[in-house]
C-alpha cells in the first residue's frame, strides 16, 4: 500500500509505502528524483512524515538535478517532441520517424514526475530507433576506417556506462549516446573498438586508443559530465 505526502522543503510529493516485512523506516531517492519512504505497518504516518522532514537537507544534497523534458524539445538527431493536453483520462504516445507525440490528461502537470516518466519513456523509444540505425552504422564506418574487426554491435539502455566490449568482441552502446555530438560518439566507439585489441585499461590500451582518437583525454573528461538521461538537443 502506498500514498503520496507533501513535506515542507521539498518541491515534489514523497511516496510513502507500507510493505510486509519492513522493520525500519527507510528512505531512498530514485534515479528520476522521486523520494520514497518505506514504513513498517503500525508506524503512524505522522512519525514517517517527521522522519522525512528531518532528512530534507540530506535529500536536497544527494538528490540529482531533475532534467525536465518539455514541449518543443529536440530529441536525439531527428526527433521533435510535441506535448499536448487531452480530455481523455488516459495518456497516449506515438513515435514516428521525426516526431514524438505525447498526449496527457488535463489533470496532470507536464513537469510532474509521473508525466515526465511518460514523456521520457516515449523519448527513449525514439532514441532507441535512431541508435539501432545511426550508431550501428557509425561503428561499421570506424571499424572499416581503422581495419578493426568485431563480432557484433547492439544498442541498449544503460544507466552508468556509455558502452562496453566483452571478451568475445561483442560491442554494446548506450542509447543515450545518440544525443551527444558526433565527436563524443566517435570517442566512445573508438574506445570500445580499442577493447577488441586490449581487454583492459592498462597503458597499451590507452596508447592504442590515442592512435584511433588522438584527443581522447579531452573527450573522456567531457563525457564524464554528461548524464545518461533524456536531453534536449539542438542537432
Amino acid at each position: 500500500m502506498q500514498k503520496t505526502i507533501q513535506v515542507e522543503g521539498l518541491e515534489h510529493s514523497v511516496i510513502l509505502a507500507r510493505r510486509k516485512g519492513t522493520r525500519n523506516i527507510r528512505l531512498s531517492i530514485k534515479s528520476d528524483g522521486i523520494v520514497r519512504v518505506s514504513v513498517p505497518y503500525g508506524i503512524p504516518e505522522i512519525v514517517a512524515r517527521k522522519f522525512v522532514e528531518n532528512k530534507v537537507d540530506w535529500i536536497l544534497k544527494h538528490r540529482k538535478p531533475v532534467i525536465l523534458v518539455q514541449d518543443g524539445a529536440h530529441i536525439g538527431k531527428s526527433h521533435l517532441l510535441s506535448i499536448s493536453i487531452t480530455y481523455s483520462e488516459k495518456h497516449s504516445t506515438r513515435v514516428t520517424n521525426t516526431e514524438i507525440r505525447v498526449k496527457l490528461p488535463a489533470n496532470i502537470d507536464p513537469n510532474s514526475p509521473p508525466a515526465q516518466k511518460i514523456i521520457k519513456q516515449a523519448c527513449e523509444k525514439a532514441i532507441l530507433r535512431e541508435s539501432k540505425v545511426l550508431l550501428v552504422q557509425r561503428v561499421e564506418q570506424l571499424s572499416c576506417k581503422h581495419s578493426i574487426s568485431y563480432r557484433s554491435v547492439s544498442v541498449k539502455k544503460l544507466k552508468s556506462r556509455w558502452g562496453s566490449c566483452d571478451n568475445y568482441n561483442n560491442i554494446a552502446l548506450n542509447i543515450y549516446l545518440i544525443q551527444l555530438d558526433w565527436a563524443l560518439i566517435d570517442y566512445v566507439i573508438c574506445h570500445e573498438l580499442a577493447h577488441t585489441k586490449h581487454h583492459n585499461h592498462q597503458a597499451r590500451f590507452w596508447e592504442y586508443l590515442e592512435g584511433l582518437y588522438p584527443d581522447y583525454k579531452n573527450a573522456r573528461k567531457i563525457i564524464k559530465s554528461k548524464p545518461t538521461d533524456i536531453l534536449s538537443t539542438t542537432y
